[in-house]
């Protein structure tokens, strides 16, 4: 009876470590990524320099690497319920450590956010509702004006190719010394493709971070940033484990 209750104490301070470390990393990925995109691209008066789509899309990959080799070693470094199901659909993730990975991550978002708020909010005539909060959206709230159909594809299969290549730099042939940097260039890369056609999205409690400090439009919109990124996830994550050896998963 003791060795069964030890062993389930110990799962489950497993499980709070994995919890505290997506939280901290998400946290991370969210103070860099729309961290940026609220301060430092323009939007506060006396700033003369704005370091654009290139600096955002920078920003969202480095934190996303130094957010990697920070507690890869206690969690993986999901910090994106994408890429925890689609890790999930390969048997990479157990069903009972799910609830403590994507709890974990959108605490850590809403930190992350409601830091940048606090910041942001601090400069004469901030508002988050008419800046938009770095939030995703489609339409009017659309950086390009794109619609909705072109939007639910681009979430779809950037999510998949993304949860594809964490998936690849993650496997047991690969040295896992490299994953942090793969996959941080990676989103970049999606990010310099898609900020004008909806900020860019790619994971749900990023998405939901954002548009609960937005409080308007965005939460209108948020559904399409978490439905459609969880599907692209699932699918990447199916299509690698349909093309990979098992023994190499």
């Amino acid at each position: 009876m003791a060795r069964v209750r030890g062993e389930r104490d110990l799962k489950m301070n497993a499980r709070t470590r994995i919890a505290l470390a997506e939280a901290i990393g998400t946290m991370i990925l969210i103070v860099a990524g729309p961290g940026t995109a609220v301060l430092a691209t323009g939007g506060f008066s006396g700033l003369q320099n704005s370091v654009g789509i290139l600096g955002v899309a920078l920003a969202f990959g480095l934190g996303l690497m130094c957010a990697a080799y920070a507690i890869g070693s206690i969690s993986g470094c999901h910090i994106n319920p994408a890429v925890t199901l689609g890790l999930w659909a390969m048997g990479k993730t157990k069903s009972g450590d799910l609830p403590y990975y994507i709890g974990g991550q959108v605490v850590g978002g809403l930190i992350g956010a409601f830091v940048i708020f606090v910041i942001a909010a601090s400069q004469t005539g901030f508002s988050a509702k008419d800046t938009g909060f770095a939030s995703n959206g489609y339409g009017s709230h659309s950086p390009g004006h794109f619609k909705l159909a072109p939007v639910m594809l681009t979430e779809v299969i950037f999510t998949a190719l993304f949860v594809f290549v964490i998936a690849s730099t993650s496997r047991k042939s690969m040295s896992p010394g490299f994953t942090g940097i793969t996959v941080g260039l990676m989103l970049t890369v999606i990010h310099l493709i898609t900020i004008p056609v909806d900020n860019t999205s790619v994971n749900p409690v990023r998405s939901l971070s954002t548009a609960v400090f937005q409080h308007g439009w965005a939460l209108g919109q948020l559904w399409v940033f978490i439905i459609f990124p969880l599907v692209g996830g699932l699918l990447g994550g199916l299509i690698w484990k349909s093309l990979v050896p098992p023994e190499d998963v």
